[in-house]
């Protein structure tokens, strides 16, 4: 027999959490489900009376939040209330890669995660649940199981990984509609537990259940294999580029395919998000504390391949303006990671900023979901130069049209589609001539756009021979 959950605490309002907790509480009426941070300000902003201004932006999620928040959602500081409360605990804060030490820009830290498990030990008084949601690299829950095991408390905890597998710009409908739940752990009891929550809206055979240490390894394994197929399409991009082939032509043909499949084969500057490539890293680390360093090596030419691709495309924007960015005004469209989200972790457009700030241009960055204070922030974190340089050199604003004025060049770093339905006649109206758009998500019509005047560079497609 399982236990029936009725009260759920989620520590961590992030991205993973916030959603996830609110497609849990609106499929469940019968569950109450507390998602608690200790950051009051994304606390507040779960809050906020607008469900708009909910601090993660993703379609569907304010219609999901405003249904079920102050039913049986709640979002609170309260973290040891919500922790004594609960019958299940799902941790879902941030695993960033190490910035110091042993492993560092490769192991992931735990630290939050050891933060969380210490608390939770502290706060319990009866047996709970424990829910791995964060990425983590494997053998994670052995450490939670040790600390949690050894308070002297005399409360029992079971411990389960339950990775996410969510994309962002369609997190909700993964949620509605999973390829699969996967659940790993050792105590039936507890997994069925999980599985019933899952139940109330996921078919029975899409809920997968192992052990929990492939559960840790397949979340990894999934990003890894993904990232991998982006490296693999953006290392034929510049191919492509030099022998006058279409990499979007080259990815239909071996997309029809049904060993392959069309899927992750869009060429790009490059992947970003906060997965990709700390899973990836993770995977490395793994691989040489136990040795093996080809199996390292292998997975770590992913990262350097889309390192490579952020680097060319900045290069390719300073050689086609004639060797020099100096002074000129470069306009980004985009700066998130990627369409229908607000999430700028590891986006292409940070770096490829970061190199034609050091080349001395003058950037004006448009994005209608990312705000100015994040882009800052995310230029300033990169600690290449001071935060009164950045502020000199890069302007945010919130007409694209202003973005574009006087530019000499326009770059396209996120796939939004409105870039798409702008009036490229007035833009190229607008800026110094000759007129340059550089795409780097081949998003716009090439040919379109050179018949009104512009000199285009779309990523992967080359001039004909």
């Amino acid at each position: 027999m399982s236990k029936k959950i009725s009260k759920i605490c989620c520590i961590g309002a992030g991205y993973v959490g916030g959603p996830t907790m609110a497609v849990i509480a609106q499929k469940c009426p019968d569950i109450e489900v507390t998602v608690v941070d200790i950051n009051a300000q994304r606390i507040a902003a779960w809050n906020d009376k607008d469900v708009n201004k909910i601090p993660v932006y993703e379609p569907g999620l304010s219609e999901v939040v405003a249904e079920a928040r102050g039913k049986n959602l709640f979002f609170s500081t309260e973290v040891d209330k919500a922790i004594d409360e609960a019958e299940m605990i799902f941790i879902s804060v941030n695993t960033p890669t190490k910035t110091y030490g042993k492993g560092k820009g490769m192991a992931a830290d735990l630290k939050y995660i050891e933060l969380c498990a210490r608390q939770i030990a502290r706060v319990a008084k009866n047996d709970k649940i424990v829910v791995e949601k964060s990425t983590l690299p494997v053998r994670t829950a052995e450490a939670l199981k040790s600390i949690l095991h050894n308070t002297g408390n005399g409360v029992n905890f079971d411990i389960l990984s339950n990775p996410e597998f969510l994309a962002e710009g369609t997190a909700i409908q993964d949620l509605y509609k999973p390829d699969r739940v996967l659940i790993g752990g050792d105590s039936p009891e507890a997994i069925q537990a999980l599985v019933d929550v899952y139940a109330c809206w996921v078919p029975n055979e899409n809920i997968l259940t192992t052990n929990v240490w492939s559960s840790e390894l397949s979340k990894l394994t999934a990003n890894a294999f993904l990232a991998q197929r982006v490296s693999s399409i953006n290392a034929l991009s510049e191919l492509c580029e030099k022998t006058g082939a279409d990499v979007n032509e080259v990815a239909r043909a071996i997309g029809t395919d049904s060993r392959i499949g069309p899927k992750f084969l869009k060429a790009s500057v490059g992947f970003g998000g906060s997965c990709f490539q700390k899973d990836i890293l993770n995977l490395v680390y793994i691989a040489k504390t136990y040795g093996l360093t080809e199996v390292a090596d292998y997975w770590e030419q992913v990262i350097l391949m889309n390192d490579h691709q952020k680097r060319r495309f900045a290069d390719n924007i300073v050689s086609t303006l004639y060797n020099t960015v100096s002074g000129k005004k470069i306009a980004f469209l985009g700066w998130a990671f990627k369409k229908d989200t607000n999430d700028t972790r590891e986006s292409a457009a940070i770096y490829v900023a970061d190199h034609l700030l050091n080349e001395q241009a003058e950037i004006v960055v448009y994005d209608p979901k990312v705000p100015e204070e994040q882009i800052y922030a995310d230029l300033d974190y990169l600690n290449t130069r001071s935060e009164k340089e950045n502020r000199n050199l890069v302007t945010v604003v919130n007409d694209p049209y202003e973005a574009v004025n006087e530019a000499h060049a326009v770059a396209v770093l996120t796939e939004w589609d409105e870039f798409k339905a702008y009036d490229w006649q007035k833009i190229y109206r607008e800026m110094l001539k000759p007129s340059f758009v550089f795409d780097g998500r081949a998003l716009l019509d090439k040919e379109q756009l050179k018949g009104i005047g512009f000199e285009m560079y779309t990523i992967g497609v080359g001039e004909e021979q």
